[in-house]
């Protein structure tokens, strides 16, 4: 049994633990609810960007005209990752499941006998991705200055990215985030950027549109196509900013709880062993009176 220092101090120390995760959790809910401001507001625009670009590509089609972004090298032999996760950890399952997914994937691309190519964005996805793939990482972007996320940075993480693949240096380009659900869901996403995929657009039930297009559809593509990978990046870093702040939050409300229980267990056993003490002594000075 631990004597009455040892088991007070721990208190003390469990004490002062709860209070850093509990100053944690407030930060992570003030953060969040910017975070996700920023995220969803980010959502109609990707969306309607999107189903613009699905009906270009769909009005070109497999035309030879049509730009590379959109039909690809003609292989799918070289693939880029870009591993999307935080700068910084205490945030539950947030990073390790962004890594496992993006591992899982490359591991499937290996054995088909595919070649990989790893970027990473932030120095989590780094850490983790790096024990298995070290041998394929091709760069990493650092984000730890940047204090909020802007579309500048998207720009310039799109920019090496299709400088890379106007080099020829791979085929496909994957990116991968966590998509934010709400305070205790972040779903793990893998969404390929290059070359571009667009859904079909909806169809509506009133009478078919048509557009004329000045300049062509191709011209219109090869200029938005770029943009659009930046977006989808933007977008990307936009989910995982509420989604880490959302995996924080929820990991340090579970780690504040435990350390309360902690300490009831805690406290119980001090008393306990304080009693303890106590009646030994009292025995102690019972058996000395008796003796006498």
């Amino acid at each position: 049994m631990a004597n009455l220092k040892d088991l007070k101090n721990r208190i003390a120390s469990v004490k002062s633990t709860r209070k850093i995760t509990k100053a944690m959790q407030m930060v992570a809910a003030a953060k969040l609810r910017r975070a996700q401001e920023a995220a969803e507001a980010s959502r109609p625009y990707t969306e309607r960007f999107n189903a613009v670009m699905a009906s270009l590509a769909a009005s070109v089609g497999g035309s030879d005209s049509a730009p590379k972004l959109l039909s690809g090298t003609g292989s799918d032999d070289v693939h880029l990752l870009v591993v999307m996760t935080a700068e910084r950890g205490l945030c539950g399952g947030f990073n390790a499941n962004i890594a496992k997914k993006a591992r899982a994937h490359a591991a499937e691309l290996l054995k088909a006998g595919k070649t990989v190519k790893i970027l990473t964005v932030g120095k989590k996805g780094r850490d983790q991705m790096k024990r298995d793939y070290a041998d394929h990482f091709v760069g990493h972007v650092d984000l730890t200055d940047v204090k909020r996320v802007g579309y500048a940075d998207a720009q310039g993480i799109a920019k090496d990215v299709l400088t890379r693949f106007d080099e020829g240096e791979f085929d496909v380009a994957t990116i991968f985030f966590a998509e934010f659900v709400n305070v205790v869901s972040q779903i793990p996403t893998a969404k390929q950027i290059i070359p571009a995929s667009f859904d079909a657009p909806e169809e509506t039930d009133g009478p078919d549109t048509l557009f004329d297009y000045e300049p062509s559809e191709e011209a219109i593509l090869a200029d938005l196509l770029p943009r659009g990978v930046a977006t989808a990046i933007f977008s990307a870093l936009l989910e995982n900013g509420a989604s880490e702040q959302g995996a924080r939050m929820s990991a340090m409300d579970n780690a504040t709880r435990n350390a309360g229980e902690m300490i009831e267990d805690l406290t119980i056993e001090y008393n306990r062993s304080r009693q303890a003490v106590i009646t030994n002594e009292l025995i102690e000075i019972i058996s000395g009176a008796e003796a006498l």
